[in-house]
C-alpha cells in the first residue's frame, strides 16, 4: 500500500465513505466497545426515550469518519492526533451515513492536517459534525 504525502495534499480536497446501518454493525460494535446501552440494544426501552426507538451508538457513526481518514483522505500512512465532534441527531438501524472529510488547513511547518469531517443520512440531515487534526508517517 502507498503511504500519501503531504505535498500532494491541497485545501479543499474531500473523500467520502458511505455505509448502511445493520443489527450486525450495532452488535459487533457493543461486543468490541463493552457498551451495551439499552439505547442501543432494547426497542422497548427505547421507545420511553425522546428518540422513540433504538439509535446506532455515537462513536460508531464516528468510526465511518476514521474509515475516510485512514482510507481515503489523507489515506495509507495517516495518523490521528484528534478529533472534535457535535452530535446532532440520532442514526438508526437502515440508515446510510455518508462521512465526508475535507482539507480546511494545511501546517506546512508541523506538515499538519485539519480536516473538516461530517456525516450525512440518507435524508440529507447532518448527525455529526467536527474538526480532525491528523499527521502523516513519511514514506
Amino acid at each position: 500500500m502507498k503511504l500519501t504525502k503531504y505535498e500532494d495534499l491541497q485545501l479543499g480536497q474531500s473523500a467520502e465513505v458511505v455505509h448502511t446501518v445493520t443489527e450486525k454493525d450495532i452488535q459487533t460494535f457493543g461486543d468490541l466497545s463493552g457498551d451495551y446501552n439499552p439505547l442501543h440494544f432494547d426497542e422497548d426501552w427505547a421507545k420511553t426515550t425522546m428518540f422513540e426507538g433504538r439509535i446506532a451508538h455515537g462513536i460508531l457513526t464516528a468510526s465511518y469518519i476514521s474509515a475516510a481518514i485512514g482510507m481515503h483522505l489523507p489515506g495509507a500512512g495517516t495518523i490521528y492526533m484528534s478529533q472534535s465532534m457535535k452530535f446532532l441527531g440520532p442514526v438508526r438501524i437502515g440508515d446510510t451515513i455518508t462521512a465526508r472529510v475535507e482539507v480546511s488547513n494545511l501546517n506546512d511547518e508541523k506538515r499538519r492536517v485539519t480536516l473538516a469531517t461530517s456525516c450525512v443520512n440518507q435524508d440529507g440531515k447532518t448527525v455529526l459534525v467536527g474538526e480532525a487534526l491528523v499527521t502523516l508517517m513519511k514514506s
